[in-house]
């Protein structure tokens, strides 16, 4: 939701610084809008028709902003143009960016648009110190009527009422989170190789070898080997053996690989951190009383109230902690010179110490 911010300005050199300081503070050339003076501008001549035209185009562009010919915004701007002012317009995306407009063009002096416009007109009783309508401007996207929604801003005097007076103290407190993750921790590799081994085997083979003799013989033919006096042709062979060499595989063993998963349960000790707020009821005398304990302790040694004045206060804070409560002095001193040099770097411990002390026996004693 858009809203429109307008202020009006006797000069245009105010105006212009204006509208340069809100373009040098990030908002768009395209939605910060400067009106040139009216037929009322100082050392403008004009003849009748040009008056004319400008005068309408100037309560055209205030009647489309504020919603009808019949606003009284929408004329009362319009007379401020025509009458030689300079009217500037802001169009900011949300109420926050139209507030911190109204802060930029503050600077600059504007002028009471209802004072004003009492005098032009007699009737309007006074105002706010200074009008600067923001408008909010109703999206046409999905609605039968379109246009420019009804005024919803306020004076820009009424855009600077805020609660000034407070402050927010963020307690802030870490929290931890233990995860896990998986890591490499070492493994097995296994390499597979062929080795060739050397082996021995012994085998008995067996040999035929045919031997021929001739003996000599004189004696008769026996009538039974008579048949054998013929042709004939005897033929007879040797053999031998020869080793067959055969290899086989055969699988002697195993070897398994595998995982084996075991749970653990690791201790993670570590520190949190967080912020404490402590709250001090400062007594209307405690000043005086403080700064009489300095003139008299240690106005000698030299330095200033000033430089003490932290080391007071500091000491009446921790008697009120949590931390601290009802402890000994010599308990907590250790802790407290850690913290004080954390806080106050440059200010050594034992320069200080006395006046944190004194501070803390007021608060406890």
């Amino acid at each position: 939701m858009e809203h429109t911010l307008v202020a009006v300005f006797d000069h245009r050199s105010d105006a212009q610084q204006a509208l340069d300081d809100l373009v040098g503070s990030g908002f768009s050339r395209q939605t910060v809008r400067l009106s040139d003076g009216g037929p009322g501008e100082p050392g403008r001549t004009a003849d009748a028709g040009e008056d004319e035209s400008l005068v309408g185009s100037i309560r055209h562009f205030f009647t489309d902003l504020f919603g009808g010919e019949r606003s009284e915004h929408a004329r009362m701007y319009s007379d401020a143009v025509a009458r030689g002012h300079y009217v500037l317009t802001v169009t900011a995306p949300n109420e926050p960016e139209v507030e911190r407009a109204a802060d930029i063009v503050e600077r600059y002096g504007p002028v009471d648009i209802d004072e004003h416009a009492s005098q032009w007109q007699g009737a309007m009783q006074g105002g706010d110190a200074m009008r600067a309508q923001a408008m909010s401007q109703q999206s046409t996207f999905g609605s039968s009527q379109g246009g420019l929604g009804s005024a919803q801003g306020s004076a820009m005097a009424d855009s600077q009422q805020r609660a000034a007076d407070t402050t927010a103290i963020p307690v802030i407190q870490e929290e931890l989170k233990v995860g896990k993750r998986a890591v490499q921790r070492g493994g097995v590799r296994i390499y597979q190789r062929i080795v060739e081994t050397p082996v021995s085997e012994s085998i008995g083979l067996r040999e035929e070898h045919i031997n021929v003799e001739r003996r000599a013989v004189d004696k008769m033919v026996d009538p039974a080997d008579i048949a054998a006096f013929q042709e004939n042709t005897i033929e007879l062979r040797e053999t031998a053996e020869e080793a067959v060499v055969e290899k086989s595989a055969r699988m002697v063993e195993e070897v398994i690989v595998g995982k084996e998963v075991t749970q653990r349960r690791e201790q993670i000790n570590d520190t949190v951190r967080h912020t404490e707020v402590d709250i001090e009821q400062i007594a209307p005398d405690d000043e005086a009383y403080f700064r009489g304990h300095w003139t008299s302790t240690f106005a000698r040694e030299g330095g200033s109230y000033d430089d003490y004045a932290p080391a007071y206060r500091y000491g009446t804070s921790i008697a009120g902690s949590e931390m601290y409560r009802g402890r000994p002095w010599e308990e907590i001193e250790p802790g407290l010179r850690t913290d004080w040099e954390a806080r106050n770097p440059g200010s050594t411990w034992e320069k200080m110490k006395a006046a944190i002390r004194h501070g803390w026996e007021r608060m406890t004693s």
